[in-house]
C-alpha cells in the first residue's frame, strides 16, 4: 500500500535535480511540501497534510553524495585530452540485411584518411553513423538504397581520454551529464569506448559544453 513516505521517495528517485538540491540542503522543505501536497494526493486519492508531507522528506534517506568521492576525483584530475571535432554530420537508417554492406563501402573509402571522423553504432531498429560533413556524398551513394529515418549537419563531437579503470567508478557519467544538463546543454549523440567518451552537440552549443567539460578537472 502506497503512503506519504512512499509517494515522496518515488517523486525524488524519479526527479534527479530535486534530488541534488535536498542533498545540497539547498531547498527549503515546507515549500517543497506545499508543491508537492496536489501530485501526492492524487498518488493516494485522498487530501494529505504539507506537515506530513514535510516529516516524510526530513526522512528520506539521501543516496551517497558522489560529488565528494575520493576515486570520482581521482579520475577527474586525470582525465586525459579533451579533442573537439567540427563540421559533422548524423545519419540514422533502419536496420536491414544489407546495412552492413553500405557500412563497408563508407570504411573501404575513408580507411585511407585519419582525419575524417567516423562512429558508428548499431541498435536494434536502427543504426546511426557520425562522420564529416565532407562524407556526405559518399554516404548518399553507399545507403541509397537503405531507409533514412533522420539526418543532421552543423554537429559537434567533443572526446574526452579517460583513465583506465574507469568503468569501475560510480557516477562518473552521471557527473559529467549532470554538469551538462545543469548548464541546459542538449546532447545530440553519446559514443564511448572502455577508455574514450565522445559527446556530440549542435554547433551553437559546443563552445559552452566544452567549458563545462574543461571544469571537470577542476
Amino acid at each position: 500500500m502506497k503512503t506519504i513516505a512512499s509517494c515522496v521517495d518515488e517523486i525524488i528517485m524519479s526527479s534527479p535535480f530535486l534530488e541534488e538540491g535536498l542533498s545540497r540542503d539547498i531547498i527549503n522543505f515546507s515549500a517543497l511540501a506545499k508543491d508537492l501536497n496536489h501530485t501526492i494526493s492524487q498518488m493516494l486519492r485522498k487530501p494529505v497534510k504539507d506537515g506530513a508531507i514535510m516529516m516524510a522528506l526530513r526522512r528520506h534517506q539521501q543516496p551517497l553524495n558522489l560529488d565528494n568521492s575520493v576515486p570520482l576525483k581521482r579520475v577527474f584530475k586525470n582525465l586525459g585530452d579533451i579533442t573537439v571535432r567540427s563540421n559533422l554530420s548524423d545519419f540514422t537508417f533502419q536496420n536491414s540485411k544489407s546495412l552492413i554492406n553500405s557500412h563497408t563501402q563508407v570504411l573501404e573509402k575513408i580507411s585511407a584518411n585519419q582525419q575524417i571522423f567516423y562512429a558508428f553504432t548499431r541498435g536494434m531498429f536502427e543504426s546511426n553513423i557520425i562522420i564529416s560533413t565532407s562524407e556526405k556524398e559518399s554516404i548518399s551513394k553507399a545507403f541509397k538504397n537503405e531507409v533514412l529515418i533522420g539526418q543532421q549537419d552543423k554537429l559537434s563531437a567533443i572526446s574526452i581520454y579517460l583513465p583506465k579503470g574507469n568503468s569501475k567508478i560510480a557516477g562518473l557519467y552521471y557527473q559529467i551529464f549532470k554538469r551538462l544538463a545543469w548548464e541546459r546543454i542538449t546532447l545530440y549523440e553519446v559514443v564511448s569506448t572502455t577508455n574514450e567518451f565522445t559527446i556530440v552537440v549542435e554547433d551553437l552549443l559546443v563552445d559552452k559544453a566544452f567549458s563545462v567539460i574543461k571544469r571537470l578537472k577542476d
